[in-house]
C-alpha cells in the first residue's frame, strides 16, 4: 500500500513522520521518484555528512534544509530529531548512500520515533546488499548477512568462527584497506571456499571478482579502491547421518565433498570443537591413503 507524501502544510497539534529514504550507492540515475518528492517536501533532511548529501541534493535541484546525524553522536541526535518529530516536523533521514540503519547509523532514531508513536515510513530504493544478491546467482533463498566485520583482528576471527558452519551463503560489506586482512581470515577459519567480490556496484568501473578466498586474496593483493560487498559459499552440510569416527568424518570430507585437507581440518575441528592439530595428524594420514 503506498503512504502518502509528505504533506508540505503541517498541522503542528499533530507530531511528524519520519521518512526512511534510500539514496543511491553510485548511479545517481538509481533514486526513485518518491524519494525526490520527500526529500523535497519535508522540513528537514538528517544525514550521515551534509557535505556529500548537498551534491545530492544539489544534483535534484533540493532546497531542503540538512542537518548531521552521524554514528559518533547519533543518541544526542536522536534525542533532538525526535523534539522536532513530536512538535510535528517531517524529517527524512538519509545514509552517504543505500537504505539508512543497514550498517548505517538510523536505528537509534527509528527505535526512539517508535517508542514515542511517531510514524516511520519507508522510503524503499536502493541497497548494496540487494544489488550484489541479485546478480550472485544465488540459488538458495536464505543467507547470513554480517554487515562490517570488526576492525579487530581477533574479534573478526571469533566472528568468522561462529557463522563457519552456517550451510548458508555469508554476506559482509568490507573496505578496501581491510579486505586483504579480512580475505586472509577467512581463509584459515573457513578454508579456501569459493566467493564472489563486489566492488563499485552500479558505478561506472562496477567490478565482480569471482573464485576461492585464496586467489581472491591474490587479486587485490595490490590494493583495491570502491565500497565492497563479499559472498562467501556456506559450509557444506552434514550428513544426515554423520560418521562417530574421526576418520569417518575425514574420509567423508575426502570422498564426498571433494574438501581440501585444509578444508576438512578446519571444519572438523571447528564442528567437534578439537585441537585443530589432533585433527591435522589424523587427516594426514588418511590423505596419504590415496597418496
Amino acid at each position: 500500500m503506498a503512504c502518502p507524501p509528505p504533506d508540505p502544510i503541517h498541522d503542528t497539534n499533530k507530531p511528524g513522520r519520519l521518512y526512511v529514504v534510500a539514496t543511491p550507492i553510485g548511479n545517481l540515475g538509481d533514486i526513485t521518484h518518491r524519494a525526490v518528492q520527500t526529500l523535497s517536501t519535508v522540513d528537514l533532511i538528517a544525514c550521515e555528512d551534509t557535505r556529500h548529501t548537498k551534491k545530492l541534493c544539489r544534483h535534484l535541484h533540493i532546497t531542503t534544509p540538512l542537518v548531521s546525524y552521524f554514528r559518533e553522536k547519533e543518541q544526542e541526535k536522536a534525542t533532538a530529531l525526535l523534539e522536532l518529530l513530536r512538535a510535528g516536523k517531517q524529517i527524512a533521514l538519509v545514509a552517504d548512500a543505500g537504505t539508512p540503519a543497514i550498517c548505517d547509523p538510523g536505528a537509534v532514531l527509528v527505535n526512539k520515533a517508535r517508542a514515542a508513536g511517531i510514524e516511520v515510513v519507508a522510503v524503499a530504493g536502493p541497497s548494496a546488499l540487494a544489488a550484489a544478491l541479485s546478480i550472485a546467482g544465488l540459488t538458495e533463498a536464505h543467507f547470513f548477512f554480517g554487515g562490517f566485520l570488526p576492525a579487530n583482528a581477533a574479534s573478526r576471527k571469533h566472528v568468522l568462527k561462529n557463522v563457519a558452519t552456517l550451510p548458508c551463503a555469508l554476506i559482509f560489506y568490507e573496505t578496501p584497506h581491510r579486505i586483504q586482512a579480512a580475505l586472509a581470515d577467512m581463509l584459515a577459519t573457513l578454508g579456501d571456499r569459493q566467493a564472489q567480490l563486489f566492488r563499485e556496484l552500479t558505478k561506472i568501473h562496477e567490478e565482480c571478482l569471482e573464485g576461492p578466498l585464496s586467489v581472491l586474496r591474490e587479486q587485490v593483493r595490490n590494493g583495491v579502491r570502491g565500497e565492497l560487498v563479499l559472498i562467501v559459499q556456506g559450509a557444506a552440510p552434514l550428513p544426515s547421518e554423520r560418521p562417530e569416527a574421526l576418520e569417518d568424518l575425514l574420509r567423508w570430507y575426502r570422498d564426498e565433498q571433494r574438501s581440501s585437507l585444509k578444508q576438512a581440518v578446519v571444519r572438523i575441528a571447528s564442528d567437534l570443537d578439537l585441537p585443530r592439530s589432533q585433527v591435522y595428524k589424523k587427516a594426514l594420514a588418511i590423505w596419504r591413503e590415496t597418496a
